[in-house]
């Protein structure tokens, strides 16, 4: 796959933001004021099946950070076990975003 500001080198982390409404997108997404409104915005943002992928990456990172086997995570959500290895991937080696937030949520899952 070629690289470039729109499609940036997974290991390039020069930027936050490859184009500018990134940026703007993100300050929106800081603007929601509760689970249900975060929900209105990204239905109409993202089509049901975006949604569910989105969600199920997420339950991945879940599983991961409570140590789950990668195969018993792409049983559990239906996904591939590629989809599997690129979300641990980005979750063990990434710019740290899924830690950040799987830290603040699951820490009770830990204790």
């Amino acid at each position: 796959m070629k690289h470039s500001k729109t499609n940036p080198s997974p290991t390039d982390t020069s930027s936050s933001y490859p184009i500018p409404a990134m940026k703007e997108l993100f300050e929106a997404i800081l603007r929601l004021k509760s689970p249900d409104e975060a929900a209105r915005f990204f239905r109409d943002l993202l089509t049901i099946a975006e949604l569910k992928e989105f969600a199920n990456r997420w339950q991945a990172v879940k599983m991961l950070s409570q140590g789950t086997s990668y195969t018993v995570i792409a049983e559990k959500l239906g996904m591939s076990t590629a989809t599997v290895t690129r979300v641990a991937h980005w979750f063990h080696h990434g710019m740290d975003g899924y830690k950040a937030v799987a830290d603040r949520m699951f820490q009770k899952l830990k204790t």
